[in-house]
C-alpha cells in the first residue's frame, strides 16, 4: 500500500507519481487527431451528450512530437511528464497508426509514462498488445470510461455501448500488464442517488488500479447544452456531488489511486450548474467531509 501524508485520507495520483519518480510529474494533454465509434456512425452520431467537439479533451491538430514540444516549453520547470492521449478514443484505429502515434514519445527522455484514454469498446487483442510493449520502459496507464452502470443512463447518454460491452473490454485489457483507471460520473440527469451508489459500489468490486470522478456538467458545444438552454433542468448539486464521492472513497480498496475528484470545464466553457467552475472548493468540500465523518479511503472495503 502506498503511504500516504496524516492530512491525506485518499490515496492521491500526484503523491503516487512523486513517490515512485522523486520528482513532480505533470501530463501533457494530446489530441491524436482520432474520433469515437458513436460520432462516426459505426454505433451512432454526435458523440456522449456532455462531451464537446474536442472530444472531452483539447484540440490540436499539430504532429504528436510538435504538441509534446510545445508543452514541455511551457513547462521547463518540470523534468518529468506522462504522455496522455487525452481526447476522442484513443485506441480507435488501425494498430499500425497506433503504433506511429505512441511511438512519438521514445524521441523525449522526459517522458515517463504513458496514459491512453479510450472506450472498452474499441480494445482488442492487437491494439492491448502494442500498449502492452511499453510497459517494460515507462508508466502505462489504460483509463476506460465507465461513467454508470446502468443501461438506460448509457443510452441517455448515447454512449453507444452497453455495460457488458464494457465489461468485455475491461476483462479483456485485465490480461495484459496495464493499470487500469475507470471513469465514473455522477449527477447525470434522471439518475437517482440510489443508482449512482449502485455505479460507485460496481465501480469498487472492479478493483481498478486507478479511478477518476467526474461531476455531470453542460460545457458550450455539447450535444446536452442546446437542449438545457432552451428548456434549463435540475442538475446535481455540489454537497449531493461530495456526498456521492466520499460514499464511493470509503469502499474503494485503499490502493486504488485516486486520480481525479471532480472534473472541470475549459476556461469560458461552462454553461451550468456554476459550481463546477470551482475544482479547488469541491476538493476541499471532499477533503472537508471524510475529516468530518472520521473516515477515510478504503475504511469499509470488503
Amino acid at each position: 500500500m502506498q503511504s500516504i501524508p496524516p492530512p491525506m485520507r485518499y490515496t492521491n495520483f500526484s503523491h503516487y507519481l512523486k513517490q515512485k519518480f522523486t520528482e513532480r510529474v505533470k501530463k501533457i494533454p494530446l489530441d491524436a487527431g482520432l474520433t469515437c465509434p458513436n460520432r462516426d456512425g459505426t454505433h451512432g452520431y454526435g458523440g456522449c451528450i456532455y462531451c464537446d467537439t474536442h472530444g472531452s479533451g483539447r484540440s490540436d491538430s499539430k504532429p504528436i512530437a510538435e504538441q509534446i514540444k510545445a508543452y514541455l516549453h511551457r513547462h521547463a520547470t518540470c523534468h518529468k511528464f506522462i504522455a496522455y492521449f487525452q481526447s476522442f478514443s484513443n485506441t480507435y484505429a488501425s494498430v499500425d497508426r497506433l503504433k506511429k502515434l505512441w511511438e512519438s514519445i521514445y524521441a523525449f527522455p522526459e517522458i515517463i509514462g504513458i496514459a491512453v484514454g479510450t472506450r472498452a469498446d474499441c480494445l482488442t487483442k492487437e491494439n492491448l498488445e502494442l500498449l502492452a510493449t511499453f510497459s517494460n520502459r515507462y508508466e502505462v496507464w489504460l483509463e476506460l470510461g465507465l461513467q454508470s452502470k446502468h443501461d438506460e443512463t448509457l443510452m441517455y447518454i448515447n454512449r453507444g455501448h452497453t455495460l457488458t460491452a464494457f465489461m468485455d473490454g475491461y476483462t479483456l485489457a485485465r490480461n495484459y500488464p496495464l493499470k487500469i483507471c475507470i471513469h465514473i460520473i455522477y449527477g447525470i440527469p434522471n439518475e437517482s442517488d440510489i443508482q449512482m451508489k449502485e455505479t460507485g459500489t460496481f465501480a469498487a468490486q472492479l478493483k481498478p488500479d486507478g479511478i477518476k470522478f467526474h461531476n455531470f456538467y453542460i460545457p458550450r458545444g455539447s450535444p446536452i447544452a442546446a437542449v438545457y438552454v432552451k428548456k434549463p433542468f435540475p442538475l446535481i448539486t455540489q454537497d449531493r456531488y461530495i456526498q456521492h464521492v466520499c460514499d464511493t472513497l470509503e469502499i474503494l480498496h485503499p490502493e486504488c489511486i485516486i486520480q481525479r475528484l471532480t472534473g472541470e470545464a475549459q476556461y469560458g466553457e461552462l454553461i451550468a450548474p456554476l459550481w463546477a467552475h470551482n475544482k479547488s472548493a469541491t476538493i476541499e468540500g471532499i477533503r472537508t467531509e471524510l475529516q468530518q465523518r472520521g473516515t477515510r479511503q478504503g475504511i469499509y472495503c470488503s
